[in-house]
């Protein structure tokens, strides 16, 4: 049987779902159920939250995924708790457990005065239980056979972070970061500075770029609505163009439309003069990615195909 008469029940759905990932579950098993739910062709997600996590987890289906790369640049948002005094092999409540110290000499003010020197740019060494990949390896799964290679530091920033709970010995923070951050390595280094030692044992994303947690739907009522009928299930999709609603919009006339889709930039009035923005031909036909050229015309970046 040829792989189009196996996948001939497959649809073409365009859009994006904010979908509510339960603990328990790797995002990429949280993206294959929502897939069969939707009996898409196809959908990505817009980066991975560990299994431990909950929270935003963005699936993005057929011409959406040309969006999920920008979203994986995106800001992220979460609320951790983690555990003082305790340290774990894999630096949340998953791993087994390799140290303990007391924390009774930790105060909500050397709390606060160690969280302001995270603030910032800051040089992070990533975790050996990750997605990185060492010689085409999977870490994790080298760090599940014993091995431990070494990992270059990378620079992340956290914009902000606020103390919302002091209990010991669970602090819960709300973080502010920049790609690629590793809340379970910022808890780690935070809990060594306060010699004591960390490990997360609650994590939940808030957001993700111009995404908060408000409209996001679970796995338990996608199901319910999925035996409504498709329809229904269509009715949670966002706008293709919704995952870039911080960029400014350009608006073309037909003719400018048309040179457009066959890949050359345009002139267009009072379009910005800088940056990344969002296509339309007139008020709502959403064409694509686009970028401001020196001379101030806009150039097609990635156009949607299925408008």
């Amino acid at each position: 049987m040829g792989r189009r008469q196996r996948n001939s029940h497959l649809r073409l759905v365009n859009g994006i779902l904010l979908l509510d990932k339960p603990a328990g579950l790797t995002s990429n098993a949280a993206l294959q159920a929502v897939k069969k739910l939707y009996r898409a062709r196809k959908a990505g997600h817009t980066g991975s939250l560990d299994p431990l996590a909950t929270g935003l987890l963005p699936i993005c289906f057929g011409e959406a995924t040309k969006i999920s790369g920008f979203l994986l640049d995106a800001d992220k948002y979460y609320q951790v708790t983690c555990k003082l005094g305790e340290r774990t092999t894999t630096g949340d409540a998953e791993g087994e457990l390799v140290e303990q110290r007391p924390v009774e000499a930790v105060t909500e003010k050397s709390m606060r005065r160690v969280m302001e020197g995270f603030i910032g740019d800051i040089e992070q060494i990533p975790p050996m239980y990750s997605a990185l990949k060492h010689k085409g390896e999977r870490l994790y799964k080298l760090a599940r056979q014993g091995v431990e290679v070494e990992r270059e530091a990378r620079q992340v920033t956290i914009f902000e972070m606020e103390l919302l709970e002091f209990r010991l010995p669970l602090v819960t923070f709300r973080v502010h970061c920049s790609k690629g951050t590793y809340v379970r390595t910022l808890m780690e280094d935070m809990g060594e500075m306060l010699e004591c030692g960390a490990h997360v044992v609650g994590l939940r994303r808030l957001g993700v770029g111009p995404f908060d947690n408000t409209g996001m739907t679970d796995l338990a009522t996608l199901e319910t609505l999925a035996g409504s009928g498709l329809a229904e299930l269509d009715k949670l999709l966002l706008p293709l163009e919704s995952g870039l609603a911080q960029w400014p919009d350009v608006r073309l006339s037909g003719d400018a439309a048309f040179y457009l889709r066959q890949g050359q930039p345009v002139l267009v009035p009072h379009a910005p003069t800088t940056g990344w923005v969002r296509i339309y031909e007139g008020e709502s036909r959403f064409l694509g990615m686009g970028e401001i050229l020196d001379d101030g015309r806009v150039a097609p970046r990635r156009l949607m195909t299925a408008r």
